[in-house]
């Protein structure tokens, strides 16, 4: 288990200017957290580099961009791309001749799939063939990058791989049960880890949440090399999600979604940078707190997390700018509903002993319970029922202004080379915003 760091203080450090080189090392698909990062990176006048996943033809295969989605990317991004497709995972690799992992499960049912088994000797020749695609790809688009470093100049590279789940018709209604499931509907989480195709899932969230940071540092390892002869620093950076500490009463506690499946990758990740940090490389994973996106939206309840942000603004000395959030968010409920009751109801939430006894940071990530499935799904449909547009919630506020406190945060934490795994939790991010806002 990594040792529980926080990140307590606004970091100054300011390493990084014109010249310099930042590299997004995953694709922009929609507004996330990599975008903090980015727009810090453009503030400081550096030059923005990125790489593609790629895309899969119709007969699965994985190609390069065409010129239109190339220019369509680099427009997204700021910046240039180097078009070698750098899809993380293994899902849809083989050995020449052979099933992908996709098509063995290809047969796999509702009924059928906690009893369908998987050949791990094939499964792993699999895992082998995606290695060694995905580092060769890593090789080719690290010489590319190099060309475009000047000698003098700092690097930042920006891990923001995630994921892994194979493209089965099954595993959405499976999901669906795990994730969004109670009463009769509710499924247990640990029946899927169980099952091979739950083993299946982490083996290749290993690869893409993960490893690839492995893959990265690795494949790098000669830019860094030639940067740190010429007197220049790198600084690896990647998105991690262990808990985040939210006010409970009036104090800072630890909690966090259930059930995070993903978990396990995301303490790969912290080890792996643990290691890389112990080899002097300064690689930094910053676990940040529960976000909505296109991904995460999934995960009914992970949102509730966000709501006591809106009391840390105030705590955290903010001012006029913190009531103009409340403000903000209070335009967004029915007629007669508050913000305040709204925290009232997560205090309650937050406060039973069902939600309490899952915040066990030794035993994370803990497996689901019909208990907290009732309680938590409960909640958050309560909540999104009080809004006068349920495609304008409170959550995507509070969650653009964690993008927003996040990226200088990891931006100049980075810079300052604190250590290896560290903690976002809402006290910072509150003080990272108002500081940005007086």
């Amino acid at each position: 288990m990594t040792e529980y760091k926080a990140l307590r203080h606004i970091p100054q450090a300011n390493l990084f200017r014109q010249g310099d080189v930042f590299v997004l090392f995953g694709e922009l698909f929609g507004r996330g957290y990599a975008n903090g990062l980015i727009d810090e990176a453009r503030k400081a006048g550096m030059t923005i580099l990125g790489i593609t996943v790629g895309r899969r033809n119709d007969d699965g295969s994985l190609r390069a961009l065409s010129a239109e989605e190339h220019a369509e990317a680099e427009e997204k991004l700021g910046g240039h791309i180097i078009n070698v497709p750098l899809m993380a995972g293994f899902d849809m690799d083989a050995p020449a001749g052979e099933q992908n992992p996709t098509e063995m499960l290809s047969g796999i049912t509702l009924k059928s799939w906690q009893e369908d088994k998987l050949d791990w000797d094939k499964i792993e020749l699999c895992r082998q063939a995606g290695v060694a695609r995905f580092t060769e790809s890593a090789r080719q688009s690290m010489a590319e990058i190099d060309k475009l470093i000047p000698d003098g100049a700092n690097v930042f590279f920006a891990h923001t791989m995630a994921g892994g789940i194979p493209r089965i018709k099954a595993f959405l209604a499976i999901a669906n049960r795990i994730y969004k499931g109670r009463g009769e509907r509710f499924m247990s989480s640990r029946a899927l880890l169980d099952s091979d195709l739950g083993k299946l899932i982490l083996m290749n969230f290993d690869e893409v949440s993960a490893n690839t940071l492995k893959y990265l540092i690795e494949a790098s390892s000669a830019i860094r090399a030639r940067v740190e002869s010429k007197g220049g620093q790198v600084r690896y950076t990647a998105y991690g999600y262990h808990g985040t500490e939210v006010l409970i009463g009036d104090e800072y506690k630890w909690q966090t979604y259930t059930n995070y499946t993903q978990g396990y990758a995301k303490m790969r990740l912290e080890s792996i940078a643990e290691a890389a940090w112990n080899q002097g490389v300064a690689a930094t994973v910053f676990n940040c707190p529960e976000i909505r996106t296109n991904s995460s939206d999934i995960f009914v309840g992970v949102e509730l997390s966000l709501f006591p942000l809106l009391t840390a603004l105030k705590k955290e000395g903010g001012g006029a700018w913190a009531q103009q959030q409340w403000d903000a968010c209070q335009a967004l409920l029915n007629e007669g509903e508050t913000v305040q009751g709204i925290l009232d109801k997560l205090e309650s939430y937050l406060q039973t002993e069902t939600s309490a006894g899952f915040r066990n940071f030794e035993a994370w990530p803990m497996d689901n319970s019909p208990e907290l499935a009732d309680l938590m799904i409960g909640t958050s449909d309560e909540i999104s029922s009080l809004h006068q547009d349920k495609k304008a919630l409170i959550t995507d506020h509070l969650s653009s202004l964690v993008l927003e406190g996040t990226g200088p945060l990891m931006f100049r934490g980075a810079a300052e080379k604190i250590a290896p795994v560290l903690w976002l939790n809402h006290d910072i991010i509150a003080r990272q915003l108002n500081a940005l806002h007086k």
